[in-house]
């Protein structure tokens, strides 16, 4: 299978040394989806939103899965090389700094993130990963970043979706390979609420400004 391109929006602030942030959205979101979120982060950073590439029952997603909570990791891998190839060329056309990137995902667009951490640690300069989810298990080859970055996790204690157990080990798993996780535990489900984007915003501010 060939890498296909992605559909994106793409909002520059005219500084060339300005930081970008990638927007992934959730299931069934699109690449406008995050727009608002984004502009409550911060000012002064780029903005690519994307859309992913595979479709699960008319929505968008970045990678299939085989049932709920259960990931098609053949697929993410190569989702993940596909975005990967796809933003590195982007980054030419567009004149973003692919090296000042800090991807925001929510659910499936945190968990294509993550798999960016594994697949390529060094290449983000920061995540925030709300209500994430491990992309790959049985991680065999190491991963470990030398650049250190930061990386936010917040997940919902009343979250039925993602377990706090696997969540903790994912944040283990991250912190031994040299990121420099933050983890935030909110009294909410699967959704989003404001003191997400209120954590998240100053982390930003604290690691990026």
């Amino acid at each position: 299978m060939d890498f296909r391109p992605m559909q994106y929006v793409y909002e520059p602030v005219g500084n060339p040394t300005a930081y970008t942030l990638l927007l992934l959205h959730g299931t069934g979101g699109d690449e406008r989806d995050l727009l608002p979120l984004a502009r409550s982060l911060g000012k002064g950073y780029n903005i690519l939103s994307l859309r992913g590439n595979v479709q699960e029952h008319g929505m968008p997603r970045f990678f299939r899965r085989l049932g709920m909570g259960v990931f098609d990791e053949e697929d993410v891998h190569f989702r993940t090389h596909e975005m990967v190839h796809f933003i590195k060329e982007l980054a030419t056309i567009e004149g973003f700094d692919v090296n000042k990137l800090i991807a925001v995902g929510y659910s499936n667009g945190a968990n294509i993130a993550g798999a960016t951490l594994i697949l390529y640690p060094e290449l983000l300069a920061g995540a925030v990963l709300f209500r994430p989810m491990q992309p790959l298990g049985g991680i065999e080859d190491p991963f470990e970043t030398q650049r250190q970055q930061p990386v936010f996790m917040s997940s919902g204690t009343a979250d039925g979706t993602v377990n706090p157990a696997a969540t903790a080990a994912y944040a283990a798993l991250l912190s031994g390979n040299g990121f420099k996780v933050s983890t935030f535990d909110l009294p909410t489900g699967h959704n989003l609420v404001q003191q997400d984007v209120t954590l998240a915003a100053q982390w930003i501010k604290e690691n990026f400004q």
